[in-house]
Order: C-alpha cells, then sequence, then structure tokens
C-alpha cells in the first residue's frame, strides 16, 4: 500500500474524535465571551464552560489514539478502540517527566522540556496506529486451552501494552531531538520580518497534522526566544510602557491568522461541499457548517483542517502556503490584532480594544478576500485532481445509504434489509446468512419460498436455487452490508414474510446478442494474465446466467491481480478473493478470482491495497498463491464483470484468447 493511501485510511479514521472538537470550540469561545479578562477567574459560568470545552482539547492525543485505533480496525471493534486508549496512556505514563528521570536516574530539573509536551496529536496518532495494525493482525489468535481466555480481541490490549513500552523507550530518544529541531528551527527565522512571520506561518500549519505546532509556536508566541508575542500583545498599555511591545509589530505572529480561520478556511468548507456528491450532501453539511463556524467563531480550525488534512494532502500544502501568505500580509501592512485563545471573531472583538492593535479591522476585507481565494483553489484543485474530499466518495456504510430501487424507493440499509427478509420468507424461513461481494448466501428451510419477483422488484439482480436449503440473491457490491443489517434485523425480533405479489416480468438470460454500435465510455484493461473464457462457460449460475453482470472470465496464470480501470475501490471482500471498482463515471467493474473461493477464508489471497482508495489502471490489487489455489479452489476461472450493466448500451468484447495483464483491451463498456 503506498503512502498516500494509508494517510487517507487515517484520515477517514480521524473523522470520528474530530466531530467532537466544534462542540469543545463552541464551549470554550463562549466562556471567554463570558469573562475575557479573567478567563473563568471572574465568572462561574465561564470556568464551567471553558474547563468543559477544554476538557476535550487537552486530550486530543488520547482521541485520535482511541478514534485512529478504531477507525482503522477491520471490523471497527471496541477492543480496538481501548487498545488505543491502554497504549496511549502507557506512552503518558511512561514519557512524563517524572517517569524519565526516574528511568534515566537524572533529577526532575533536568529532565528536558520536550517531556513536558508529549501528550499532543502527533503519539496519538503514533499510538493508534499501531493499535489498529496489532488489532487487525491478533484479534484472531487463538491460545492454548488454560489461557483461552484471553484469545482473540482480548489479547490485543495486552499485546498494545506491551509493544507501547518499546514505543515509550524510543521515544525517549528521539522526542527531544523532534521538539529541539522544532525551537532551533523557530529561533533562526525570527530575525527575517514580515517574511520571517509568514515562513513561521506556513511551517505552523504544516505541523498541525502531527501536533508539533506547539513547539513551534512556544518560540514566537511565547518567552522561548525572546519574542513572548502573545502575553506582550495582551499587555497592552503596560507592555508598551514597558518597552516589551511596539506598535505596530507586536502582534505580526498572531494578526494574520484571523483571515484564515474567520474567512479562509469557511471558504474551504462551502467549496467541499459544493464539490461533494449530491446524495452526500445532507452529511457534509452538517460537519463542514459545524466546523465552519467553529473557526469563524472561536479560531479551532482542527475540525476542518483534518477533515482534508490526510484524504487530500495536496489541499492542506495549499492551505499551508495560503497562510503564510495572510500572515506575511497582516505583518508587512502592520495590520495588527491579536488573541488570547485563538485567531476567532470572540479574540478579534476583545483584542479591538487594546491599544496595540493597529488598523485591526483591515483584516476584515482581507479575510473577504480570502473567502474567495479559498473557495476558487479548493473547488478548482478538488475538482480538476478529483481529490476524495469529504462527501465524494461513494457510499459504502449502511447508514449512508439512500438508494431508489426499480419501482421502490427504500430510505435507510436497515428497511432495505427488512424487506429482504420478508421477500426470502421472512425470519421463520431463514437458518443463516452469509455474504460474497455480489451476493447474499442464505441458508432456508425451503428456498421455494423465496419471492424471486419482489427480490428483483427491491432491486436485486435475480435469485439462484441451489437445491431446497440454499438460495443465493444477487445485489451487489453492497452485499455484505444488507448481509450485517439482515443479521442485526433477526436478532432484535420476528419478521414475517412477505404476502405481496407482484406482476410478472420477463427475464432475459445469457448473452446480449450485438449490442448498439455506440462510443465506449469506459475501457477495460486485462487485469491478470491467462486464458480468456466466455461468461456463459463460467460454473456458477450467477455468472454464466449475467444475473451479475456482462463481461468476460479469465483463467489467471499470474500471481497479481492489477486494477483494469481507473476509480475507486469501494469493496475488496473480507477474504480477499473479489473486489469491485467504481469508476468516475459510475461503471462498477467487480473482479472475483475464482468460483466458491470464500471459503478458503483468505488462504491463497494477499490484499495489496485497502477499501476507499483511488487507484490507476495497473495498480496492484491482490497477490495470488497460484499453487495453492490451483490445488485448493473449485475452479480459478475468475469473471470480470460491469454490475451495473443495465444503465449501459451493452459491452464490445476486444480481447479472443489469451490476454496479458496490463498490455491488452479486455472490453470496452458502450
Amino acid at each position: 500500500m503506498n503512502i498516500l493511501s494509508y494517510l487517507q485510511r487515517i484520515g477517514r479514521a480521524l473523522m470520528v474524535p474530530v466531530a467532537t472538537l466544534p462542540a469543545a470550540a463552541i464551549l470554550v469561545g463562549i466562556g471567554y465571551w463570558i469573562d475575557p479578562t479573567g478567563w473563568g477567574t471572574d465568572n462561574a459560568l465561564a470556568a464551567l464552560l471553558i474547563t468543559s470545552g477544554n476538557a476535550i482539547l487537552d486530550n486530543m492525543g488520547m482521541l485520535f489514539a482511541i478514534g485512529i485505533a478504531y477507525g482503522m480496525s477491520k471490523d471497527k471493534d471496541g477492543a480496538a478502540a481501548l487498545a488505543g486508549l491502554i497504549g496511549f496512556i502507557v506512552v503518558m505514563k511512561l514519557c512524563s517527566p517524572a517517569a524519565v528521570a526516574m528511568i534515566k536516574g537524572i533529577p526532575l530539573e533536568e529532565v528536558p522540556k520536550a517531556f513536558g509536551k508529549i501528550n499532543n496529536q502527533f503519539v496519538g496518532i503514533l499510538v493508534g496506529t499501531f493499535s489498529a495494525e496489532l488489532y487487525n493482525r491478533y484479534s484472531n489468535v487463538e491460545l492454548p486451552q488454560a489461557l483461552s481466555f484471553f484469545s482473540g480481541r482480548r489479547l490485543v490490549p495486552i499485546l498494545n501494552s506491551f509493544l507501547m513500552i518499546i514505543v515509550s523507550f524510543i521515544l525517549m530518544f528521539v522526542w527531544p531531538i523532534v521538539y529541539d529541531w522544532l525551537v532551533a528551527f523557530g529561533e533562526s527565522i525570527t530575525n527575517l520580518g514580515s517574511v520571517g512571520a509568514g515562513l513561521y506561518a506556513f511551517f505552523n500549519r504544516l505541523l498541525i497534522p502531527i501536533g508539533l505546532h506547539h513547539a513551534l509556536n512556544s518560540v514566537f508566541w511565547f518567552d522561548v526566544a525572546g519574542i513572548n508575542d502573545i502575553p506582550n500583545f495582551l499587555g497592552g498599555q503596560k507592555s508598551i510602557e514597558a518597552g516589551t511591545a511596539v506598535m505596530g509589530i507586536t502582534g505580526r505572529y498572531q494578526a494574520g491568522f484571523f483571515p484564515i480561520m474567520m474567512f479562509g478556511l469557511p471558504g474551504a468548507a462551502l467549496a467541499i461541499y459544493h464539490c461533494a456528491r449530491p446524495e452526500n450532501r445532507a452529511k457534509v453539511a452538517g460537519i463542514m457548517m459545524a466546523g465552519a463556524f467553529a473557526a469563524f467563531f472561536t479560531g479551532v480550525t482542527e475540525p476542518l483542517e483534518f477533515s482534508f488534512m490526510f484524504v487530500a494532502p495536496v489541499l492542506y500544502v495549499l492551505h499551508a502556503i495560503l497562510t503564510g501568505i495572510s500572515v506575511y500580509i497582516a505583518a508587512a501592512m502592520h495590520w495588527i490584532a491579536g488573541f488570547g485563545f485563538s485567531a476567532g471573531f470572540v479574540d478579534m472583538l476583545l483584542s479591538s480594544r487594546n491599544p496595540l492593535a493597529v488598523h485591526w479591522y483591515m483584516l476584515i476585507p482581507q479575510g473577504l478576500v480570502f473567502f474567495c481565494l479559498y473557495y476558487v483553489v479548493f473547488r478548482f484543485t478538488i475538482r480538476k485532481f478529483n481529490l476524495m474530499t469529504p462527501g465524494r466518495e461513494l457510499s459504502t456504510s449502511g447508514d449512508e445509504v439512500a438508494m431508489v430501487k426499480k419501482g421502490r424507493t427504500v430510505s435507510n440499509i436497515e428497511e432495505e434489509a427488512r424487506q429482504y427478509i420478508a421477500a426470502v420468507g421472512g425470519t421463520d424461513n431463514l437458518t443463516s446468512i452469509d455474504a460474497c461481494i455480489s451476493r447474499l448466501r442464505l441458508s432456508v428451510k425451503d428456498s421455494g419460498l423465496v419471492n424471486n419477483q419482489l427480490v428483483k422488484h427491491l432491486g436485486a439482480s435475480g435469485v439462484i436455487r441451489l437445491n431446497k436449503q440454499s438460495a443465493q440473491v444477487i445485489v451487489g457490491p453492497r452485499a455484505e452490508l444488507i448481509a450485517d443489517a439482515m443479521r442485526n434485523l433477526l436478532a432484535k425480533g420476528f419478521i414475517a414474510a412477505s404476502t405481496e405479489i407482484l406482476p410478472s416480468e420477463s427475464q432475459t438470460l445469457g448473452k446480449k446478442s450485438n449490442p448498439p454500435a455506440g462510443r465506449p465510455i469506459l475501457t477495460l484493461m486485462a487485469p491478470m494474465s491467462g486464458e480468456l473464457v466466455d461468461l456463459e462457460d463460467v460454473p456458477d449460475e450467477a455468472f454464466s446466467r449475467k444475473i451479475v453482470g456482462e463481461g468476460i472470465a479469465i483463467k489467471p496464470t499470474s500471481d497479481t491481480v492489477f486494477a483494469p480501470i481507473d476509480g475507486m475501490v469501494v469493496k475488496i471482500f473480507d477474504t480477499n478473493h473479489a473486489f469491485c471498482i467504481a469508476a468516475d463515471n459510475g461503471v462498477e467493474v467487480i473482479v472475483h478470482i475464482g468460483i466458491d473461493t470464500v471459503a478458503l477464508n483468505g488462504k491463497g489471497f494477499e490484499r495489496l491495497i485497502e477499501e476507499g482508495v483511488k487507484v490507476k489502471a495497473g495498480d496492484a490489487i491482490l497477490r495470488l498463491d497460484l499453487d495453492y489455489l490451483n490445488a485448493n479452489a473449485g475452479s480459478l476461472i475468475s469473471p470480470v464483470v460491469i454490475s451495473n450493466i443495465d444503465d449501459y448500451k451493452g459491452i464490445n468484447i476486444i480481447s479472443k484468447n489469451n490476454v496479458t495483464a496490463n498490455k491488452e483491451i479486455l472490453f470496452q463498456v458502450i
């Protein structure tokens, strides 16, 4: 897996903890509004609000550890989150100044200052990532009978506590070096005036993702290198009289952030909303509006920044550049305002009464310009490079689905699953539910009770009755989601069989004859080398009857399976035997390695990429152990089909005999 894909996984995992930050920012902002000078010491309500908000903001590292461990785990299980929490607690304790002094055998006052800043996002991301990888690898381990209680998921937090001892030991030597380097770097650019202010702001934003910006901030905002910008500005007239503040200079490391926090990032939020898919905009609007309000009102920007910094790093670099430009402009023009908390509306209003605030009102028109600039730059970049900002990904989770099926509207995954249960004979007829990448695999008491017409009316492509006790319903790449929802409903109670009778409809089977001529809308390259096999000859009724879709099959001779098109990997089955890629124009391609290979439980397959990743034709997706698969799979004939072929005219098969991966066109969709 490439580094960008891995960062995108981290970015998606962060959305859960990041969603808590706007509430914290609003609580703190209102508290400072109520008590702008005492910060809670002069007002009990302000103290309550500020303390409540800071309880979240001060523990972002822990939130990230838990959120990433949970979000990157293979089955989103709470045991992964618990492992992340335990790992973070261990690191915080072992790397605390007191513990470092004891372990190294040195006086407490000689412990590097860096360990006073160990509670940060960088450590949270590090711990969360290790915890998730540990969970994904060892959550299914079976221990000997005497230790069986600690098998599986219970084993992961135990292993993680030992792993974090090693991580803490490494941090004891690495973290002070990183921290000291950042401080030294900050000190080196303090003599560059307005340019230095812009450079500082640029690196300030670049370091936000890993939480190391605090080390850099300490150089410019506080008395590490003699600048002490925030306290000197807040001192106002006293600082001027004491000679520690200069009109038009003090505050230059703060002022240029106001146009970014209050205007620029809300403009970016609007661009992200407008670039989202129509079906996802309602969800995106909530996230973006909350983040934009928090940024404008309080100056807390993490909810917005973390929504795109990992899934679209190029946008974050542009954001850092624009921030540097804004701070440079404000410093060069001597438009000065300062803050006690962050560069939001509350602090701008409060600082306007400070005698050191010079032409502070000019930051507002500057902000309006940056609002437009952010909107244009973000919208152009997102669309030009097809960046997967929030809402541009295809819906892959059940609670995000709102699909219109043939003849019937299904508003959510639970209702859709309920209707499928009713259509296959209700809970009385179902004995077990499983899923492959495109089909529900059902064990039933009587497959004759499955209502074929009603199932198709719900949007399924068809039904295969293997015998009296087994049936398969072809529903496409969402099969696993529907199966999970069906199992959850069965656990809740009884669902009756449907008595609805629908008019009969003809079912066209077999190969489409001579599809109408037309301009190809998508060309598929051969995803693997091997011998071509007509779809009708595939030893599986769902594929041979074209119920899953239209296409062709390959009997592979190479051990790597590649993406046949550019698009997003919307599904890779847990057993790694099949995957689905959605092209930007909506065409859905399923590559299914072998027949009934789901029964191998992942043996013989190695996943090289994860779900939700954008790929190019020719990117490696799977690696196969051909010797094992040939010996254990019922058949290695591998269909490559268009699952939503009904939305298009048909296909033109280009290759005729054997094919070579990535070098020959397999077929075209027209």
